[in-house]
């Protein structure tokens, strides 16, 4: 049994050997096949690669053909070009070098010219030099000749000839200084004229009109009796709080607020509207309100100063100088609104200086601070004319001399001295005269205009006229049964002579004649 199972084992160790050796003989001839076979594809690849690196080799040749007849061709093209510029660079050489020659045989000539010109210069010289010496000679000689004749020596006639000049130089000079003066003095009137009037026509504002009281417009007349509070605790609080005067009568729907400074009535009238609006109306309410009011009018005024001065082109002007131009708004002189004044007054002013060849910034800025005198503060002493006071007031706050005249001069408190003060106060008055600006005047101009209207009446044939353009041109319109078109010519020459002879005005007053016929049917 048990050499059986040697055997067998023996037998299956020479079946795994004899295996073995198979399963080797067999992957050597695989190796051996799969050998040859890769030595086949190498070879195939060589082949193709060698010719495709033939075909490459090929290719790069005669793309490098082509790249070397291109880059010839381009330097053949440089060459070319090259060649032409040098040509017409040699070509305008030579130009220059016959126009050089040319020129400097020109010159030559000249010189040869000039030479010559010279030489005949040196002989007429001469010649004049020796006829110079005769002349000196003979005038020696009529000289010794009329001392002998006249008994007078040639010094002693000198004096007596001066001294009968002088006599008429000096007649004559008196004589043409009286023309020149005269004639001076009807120049300089018409230019001061034309000036002024063209300002006065350049410069146009809208009329202002203010007064002492203002009207705060209220819904319902129950509002009146909130305002006035129990036993008129609410009103007593307003009026101790702002110094305005309230004033609650049985005017429908408005109760009128008094007071001088217009200020403190736009103060109180703001702080009503603020106090109606919120609906609590109650002294402690009240205080509150009006606090914050007078803050916020106080930087109202501040920006209408920075607004005004910027508009105006005015820079570095103080901060305090400032303020008091933006309190001009709440402030009227005349019933004039004293910053509108101011205001066309700078302009006025800056127009008028350029006219006249002065500086238009210098006299804006006079212009506009002419009457700061008029917005006083707690300190301001109410006894001192407003014109010095602004002038102070602009000394204390750096403005220069000129302008510091000019504020105080407007009104010949002090005496003048620059051209800028006669400036300022003319454009005061200017601005005080316009038309409608203040109150005084109103009446007067609305005379001037009703005057117009009457003498185109007085014409026949007129069917209306208006004075229009603040009184500068007068529209006639005439009706067209009685006047013809050469009547209507006449017309207006015969208005305008009239208004000439008969009225006094500053400008010119245009007078048109209009005359319209109409034709007109009825359909039915």
């Amino acid at each position: 049994m048990d050499n059986l199972i040697i055997y067998a084992v023996g037998g299956v160790i020479l079946g795994l050997i004899i295996g073995f050796i198979i399963t080797k003989r067999l992957e050597k001839n695989n190796a051996s096949k799969l050998i040859k076979e890769a030595k086949k594809n190498a070879d195939l690849i060589l082949k193709e690669a060698k010719s495709e690196g033939e075909r490459l080799k090929k290719d790069k040749i005669l793309q490098a053909k082509e790249k070397f007849i291109e880059l010839k061709s381009e330097h053949e093209k440089v060459i070319l070009s090259r060649d032409k510029k040098m040509a017409e660079a040699e070509k305008r050489t030579r130009d220059k070098e016959s126009q050089i020659s040319s020129e400097l045989s020109k010159g030559k000539k000249l010189n040869e010219s000039l030479e010559n010109k010279i030489k005949g210069y040196n002989h007429r010289l001469d010649v004049l030099e020796k006829k110079q010496e005769e002349l000196d000679k003979l005038h020696k000689n009529q000289v010794q000749q009329l001392e002998v004749i006249s008994s007078l020596s040639a010094e002693e006639a000198k004096e007596q000839l001066v001294e009968s000049l002088k006599g008429e130089a000096k007649n004559d000079a008196m004589a043409y200084i009286q023309s020149a003066l005269e004639e001076a003095k009807l120049t300089a009137e018409q230019d001061a004229k034309k000036v002024i009037i063209n300002t006065i026509q350049r410069i146009g504002t809208e009329e202002a009109v203010d007064n002492c009281v203002s009207v705060f417009n209220i819904e319902s007349d129950d509002v009146k009796g909130r305002i006035i509070g129990r036993e008129g605790r609410n009103i007593r609080a307003i009026e101790a709080a702002t110094g305005v005067e309230i004033i609650v009568d049985d005017t429908p729907e408005a109760i009128i607020l008094s007071c001088f400074d217009s200020v403190r009535r736009e103060i109180a009238r703001l702080s009503l509207h603020k106090l109606v609006t919120d609906g609590r109306i109650h002294p402690a309410r009240i205080e509150e309100v009006v606090k914050k009011t007078q803050k916020q009018i106080e930087q109202e005024i501040i920006e209408v100063g920075k607004r005004t001065v910027i508009d105006l082109g005015i820079h570095n002007l103080n901060p305090e100088l400032i303020k008091m131009v933006g309190r001009m708004k709440y402030r009227s002189s005349y019933g004039q609104n004293l910053l509108q004044h101011s205001r066309e007054v700078a302009k006025l002013c800056g127009v008028m200086a350029a006219e006249l060849g002065l500086n238009p910034k210098l006299a804006k800025r006079a212009g506009l601070l002419h009457d700061i005198g008029k917005v006083p503060d707690a300190e301001a002493d109410m006894e001192t004319p407003h014109a010095i006071l602004g002038m102070q007031w602009a000394e204390k706050f750096g403005e220069k001399a000129d302008v510091c005249n000019a504020i105080g001069a407007h009104h010949d408190e002090i005496e003048m001295k620059s051209l800028l003060a006669p400036i300022i106060q003319v454009c005061d008055a200017i601005s005080g005269a316009r038309p409608g600006a203040r109150r005084q005047v109103l009446d007067s101009y609305i005379q001037r205009l009703k005057d117009l209207e009457d003498i185109a009446f007085g014409f026949t044939g007129v069917k209306k006229a208006y004075a229009i353009q603040a009184g500068r041109e007068l529209r006639v319109i005439v009706e067209s049964e009685k006047v013809d078109d050469q009547k209507a010519a006449d017309l207006s020459f015969s208005i305008s002579q009239k208004v000439q002879t008969d009225m006094t005005y500053p400008g010119q007053v245009k007078v048109t004649v209009i005359r319209e016929t109409r034709a007109v049917n009825i359909a039915k």
